[in-house]
């Protein structure tokens, strides 16, 4: 009785895999992969010899296994789709094409409603049927989603709630009465004005990313006619996430002025290799140390957090003032 094949490793099943498919689709998958990886499979290929039934069987059972363990999202699928197409025929037919093979996929004006103020989102459906207004929070994105439903008055809240707990699938005739819907509100009522675009942040962007010290010129001229303005763009130049690229020397150098609870509140609300810069300017102990108060911390609110945060920029944008440390990188560099 002729002994039992050896099982093969994974790189070797994978390579089975790709020998059963045909050249087009084999071609396909081989072109997602990493040099590396595309090194490995093929040096696998060739050093196979022949291949027996039992290991193209366990090759096809192993490929069955992962599929069964893992999703392909559907998440942004329509988007893929669309964006694909629009590459292939061009944004008009691709637009026919959706309409052909995805009757269900949110209309244009629906896509449009992803970037109106949830005040406006509010204006707009006010009036409506609570189904109809559950249906249309089901089909924008969940932050706005949750903007709009705290701005209905509150003895609609519960009845909209009530009715995206027990809805189901959402019919293409629902989508298609709420496309009409907002087409109708927004063209009668609002136009393109209800779009929000723009803002400090956006304003902040383009100075970071210009050449020079517009900072220095454009703020003072923008403070002159309106402070406040002023104040929420500069608030915006110097955003926290700017701390993680300062070098170890200019990081302790800001530490020392930051309190150990402050920075315990805005590390808490930090994934940990968004930490690193931090504890990279500390000694391993004290590093140890604030690793330990952290996980100590009890839960705390996003504003106690974006405090503390907001406190820890307005000490380094005073270092760089007065020219301790420096902030940013590349052409658009600010200090």
């Amino acid at each position: 009785m002729s002994a039992e094949p050896a099982l093969l490793s994974r790189v070797d099943r994978a390579a089975v895999f790709l020998m059963l498919l045909g050249d087009e689709e084999a071609t396909g998958l081989l072109s997602r992969l990493s040099p590396t990886e595309l090194e490995k499979l093929g040096a696998a290929m060739m050093a196979l010899g022949e291949v027996e039934a039992a290991h193209m069987a366990e090759a096809l059972a192993d490929f069955a296994g992962e599929a069964a363990r893992e999703a392909l999202p559907r998440r942004g699928r329509d988007d893929r789709v669309r964006s694909l197409l629009d590459k292939a025929l061009g944004p008009a037919r691709a637009d026919s094409m959706m309409q052909r093979i995805a009757p269900d996929t949110p209309p244009r004006s629906l896509e449009l409603a992803q970037w109106l103020a949830p005040g406006v989102l509010v204006r707009l459906i006010l009036d409506e049927h609570p189904q109809v207004i559950a249906a249309l929070l089901l089909l924008i994105e969940p932050e706005p989603a949750a903007e709009v439903l705290a701005m209905l008055p509150l003895e609609l809240q519960s009845l909209v709630v009530e009715r995206v707990a027990r809805s189901g699938t959402i019919s293409a005739t629902a989508i298609a009465t709420i496309d009409t819907l907002l087409t109708q509100r927004i063209s009668a009522a609002y136009g393109t004005a209800a779009l929000m675009i723009g803002g400090p942040r956006e304003a902040a962007n383009l100075i970071n990313l210009a050449a020079g010290e517009l900072r220095n010129t454009v703020l003072p001229a923008i403070a002159e006619r309106d402070a406040a303005l002023a104040e929420q763009i500069e608030e915006q130049l110097f955003t926290f996430e700017m701390l993680f690229v300062l070098d170890p020397q200019a990081m302790g150098r800001l530490l020392r002025d930051v309190d150990n609870e402050k920075l315990i509140d805005a590390l808490k609300g930090l994934k940990e290799p968004d930490r690193a810069p931090f504890f990279a300017a500390m000694s391993s102990r004290a590093a140890d140390g604030i690793r330990d108060e952290i996980e100590l911390r009890g839960r705390l609110a996003k504003s106690e957090v974006h405090a503390a945060q907001k406190a820890i920029v307005d000490i380094a944008r005073g270092l760089a003032d007065a020219g301790e440390i420096v902030i940013g990188s590349g052409s658009a560099d600010f200090v």
